[in-house]
């Protein structure tokens, strides 16, 4: 189970270090204030829940990931041609991005036993719930 419990934490993991990527390139490309300043707090969320993760997986005794795997390149090539078309478009692939997440965690958090299921059911998908919504508050703003 703790292999299993391993496997499924480091594929959440490999998320969120792709949503820490993909945020800090967006936020490169962002000139109005307030909007960076929202985008800086889902990055914070999704920093913490790396550290988090990571200290998760380490008590499990497995190896955290180090990088995003291919979520991370694809996150990265939709993120590009968002910079390019404007801060909409960048708001509106990070939003994608967050609905991807949001439904890893509620897919896959049945894969995880015991107190690692408590940690993602209690503490990840919580969240991961309020950067989402924070997102796409900010997102409607926009319109």
């Amino acid at each position: 189970m703790a292999n299993t419990d391993v496997e499924t934490l480091n594929t959440f993991l490999r998320g969120e270090i792709s949503a820490v990527e993909t945020y800090r390139k967006a936020i490169g490309h962002v000139s109005d204030e307030k909007i960076r300043s929202q985008l800086e707090d889902c990055l914070h969320d999704h920093e913490h829940r790396v550290g988090s993760l990571r200290e998760r997986i380490e008590k499990l005794g497995g190896t955290p990931s180090e990088g995003s795997g291919l979520w991370g390149t694809f996150a990265k090539l939709v993120q590009t041609g968002a910079d390019l078309l404007g801060e909409k478009a960048a708001i509106q692939a990070l939003e994608e991005g967050e609905d991807h997440g949001l439904s890893d965690y509620k897919r896959d958090m049945d894969k995880v036993h015991g107190e690692a299921r408590r940690f993602v059911r209690m503490e990840l998908l919580p969240s991961q719930k309020r950067t989402h919504e924070r997102l796409s508050r900010l997102k409607k703003t926009l319109h």
